[in-house]
């Protein structure tokens, strides 16, 4: 049995492609600084939802998901240009809030003082 399935490599791959697009072409004022934490694939490789992180308020962060599904036609072209599959995936992309509900739960937790007892 293989370690890794096809969409697993594929997706790896998408994610450090993207990653890599939007640092060189991309940095204007339209985007923030934007983290692909992660790429989800179908099984038959036609659709891929991309999860990226970013820092801001709420409204920040849906204007930054917008722009990016706006831009996703020419980011699947910049993408079909870097990467040698039969088809490129249309990308769909979509906040990741993991990284905000860690930090949260990282303070929750130092915030409990373990010498004091109930």
């Amino acid at each position: 049995m293989r370690a890794f399935k096809r969409t697993d490599r594929v997706g790896d791959l998408i994610q450090k492609e993207l990653a890599i697009i939007l640092q060189a072409k991309f940095r204007d004022g339209d985007l923030p600084m934007i983290t692909v934490s992660a790429v989800q694939l179908a099984r038959d490789l036609a659709y891929a939802k991309i999860y990226v992180s970013t820092l801001g308020t709420e409204a920040e962060i849906k204007a930054m998901v917008k722009t990016l599904n706006t831009m996703a036609p020419k980011l699947r072209y910049l993408l079909a240009q870097t990467i040698r599959i039969r088809t490129t995936p249309e990308l769909q992309f979509v906040y990741d809030s993991s990284i905000v509900e860690g930090s949260k739960l990282s303070a929750l937790i130092d915030s409990v003082d373990p010498d004091k007892k109930d």
